[in-house]
């Protein structure tokens, strides 16, 4: 592949590159942008986020950047790692000086010293983030690119610069890193850098698990996240990070009749939801979606296999998963739990004759969320008999019609009793304990089950009659 100075100069026009390029010249600073930004330019991938690296004081350089772009520049610098930052409306620029790295075994914070750009160029993760291109004025758009980036972006290939083994060691989320890259871009990791990961799994022990969840996150949010999830798996990483998954792998067969593979299809119904939505939380619950199914695993010699309850396991393992991984303790495990746990039910709808009385239960449990249940559970038929799949979306597509005209008709979506448990203690002169939560729970399953509408004075009247055939 070669990169025509000609595009290289129309990416870096424009009074940005202009005022970064008089600052350096200005202070007489090598400058360089960059790493990712230069790998987005090659690749014609959009970018607003600029890093530059200069021949001395970084610092520097952005203070004399943001003095020139003027009081709508948010200057910001970090003295102990010699970086800072310049925002500019939507535009955001690193700058650091070129400096060169050595680690101790058991950090993945480096002991920097002061380099050169090749020193700098070294410690870069892949090949395809080791380039540079110079915004001096004197040699303005001077690609260098010492590792042959080039050749491997047009290659798709991820490797490192330098030995595999030394880069995964000294930092272990370069790992991660290179599998998100590859699942991101569609490229392939080479194979001395692919069995340097296998080799240097255990070192991912000493990554923060923030990190290992934001590198998750980005291969979660790519177009084909399964692609991912697979290189984690044959790494050997996925079993350290999330065994919960790894535990769905495998087909077990008794009297000849076998279960399918949870872990690919949990990936399919992951793929599948991807091409419908870009919610992160949502995906993370195709992930979770069936991952109660190896403790509720029964052979049946009449039924076969069978999963029964594996939703509600599912939902309850989530809260210690959601801690040892550092996901959120707050609405998102409540959002996630609520989507494992009713995943079940859109579908037996789908596969029954649709009632009424199950779609108002559905709306009330799922809430605000049954579009997203709904997506989820679209996504979660990966059956190979296309007549089956056929059959299903169209049920689907009645279950959708009959939610619409059920949340229109009766408002059962998120709804409270209109008669709550205080008026029922005033109205029957009743103190707060069971009697009380069982009126309250008469009156909810009345309306859900259609028997009266989600209306005060039927509400009110059938409880005068229920307290009546109770004698309270």
């Amino acid at each position: 592949m070669e990169l025509e100075h000609s595009y290289i100069l129309d990416k870096l026009s424009g009074p940005i590159f202009e005022i970064i390029t008089a600052s350096a010249d200005a202070l007489q600073l090598e400058s360089y942008v960059i790493g990712g930004f230069v790998r987005d330019l090659v690749l014609h991938r959009p970018s607003k986020d600029i890093d530059v690296v200069c021949v001395g004081s970084g610092i520097a350089l952005a203070q004399e950047v943001a003095n020139r772009l003027g009081k709508k520049a948010k200057f910001a610098f970090f003295k102990n790692y010699g970086t800072a930052q310049v925002k500019y409306k939507d535009i955001e620029i690193e700058f650091v000086g070129a400096r060169k790295e050595s680690y101790n075994r058991d950090s993945r914070n480096p002991i920097v010293e002061d380099g050169t750009l090749q020193d700098d160029l070294n410690r870069r993760d892949f090949t395809i983030n080791a380039m540079a291109i110079c915004i001096n004025q004197v040699r303005f758009g001077e690609l260098v690119d010492p590792f042959n980036g080039l050749m491997d972006i047009d290659r798709y290939t991820i490797q490192t610069p330098l030995n595999p083994d030394i880069t995964f060691s000294d930092d272990p989320l370069r790992m991660l890193r290179a599998i998100r890259f590859a699942t991101q871009l569609g490229f392939f990791i080479d194979t001395k850098t692919f069995e340097a990961i296998e080799r240097n799994k255990d070192r991912i022990a000493i990554i923060s698990q923030e990190r290992i969840i934001d590198e998750l996150n980005k291969i979660i949010l790519s177009p084909r996240p399964s692609i991912g999830f697979e290189l984690l798996e044959l790494t050997g990483l996925l079993e350290i990070i999330f065994p919960e998954l790894i535990a769905l792998k495998g087909i077990e067969t008794k009297e000849g009749i076998g279960h399918k593979d949870n872990f690919s299809h949990t990936l399919m119904v992951l793929d599948n939801l991807s091409k419908t939505t870009d919610k992160l939380w949502l995906r993370w619950a195709a992930l979770f979606h069936d991952i109660g199914k190896p403790r509720t695993k029964r052979f049946d010699n009449k039924l076969g296999w069978t999963f029964h309850g594996h939703e509600y396991k599912g939902m309850k393992m989530l809260k210690s998963i959601f801690q040892r991984m550092k996901l959120p303790l707050n609405e998102r495990l409540k959002y996630i739990e609520k989507l494992v746990s009713l995943h079940m039910r859109p579908i037996a709808l789908a596969d029954n004759e649709v009632t009424d009385s199950a779609i108002r239960r559905l709306l009330f449990d799922a809430g605000d969320d049954i579009d997203d249940l709904m997506l989820l559970c679209e996504a979660d038929i990966t059956s190979k008999n296309p007549d089956k799949v056929k059959r299903f979306l169209h049920n689907f597509k009645l279950v959708r019609s009959k939610l619409k005209d059920i949340e229109e008709k009766d408002r059962v979506r998120n709804f409270q009793p209109p008669i709550d448990g205080l008026q029922i203690m005033e109205m029957f002169n009743l103190p707060a304990g069971r009697v009380v939560g069982e009126l309250k729970s008469a009156i909810k399953d009345a309306i859900l089950d259609g028997e009266i509408p989600n209306e005060y004075e039927a509400a009110h009247a059938y409880l005068m009659k229920l307290t009546k055939e109770k004698g309270i």
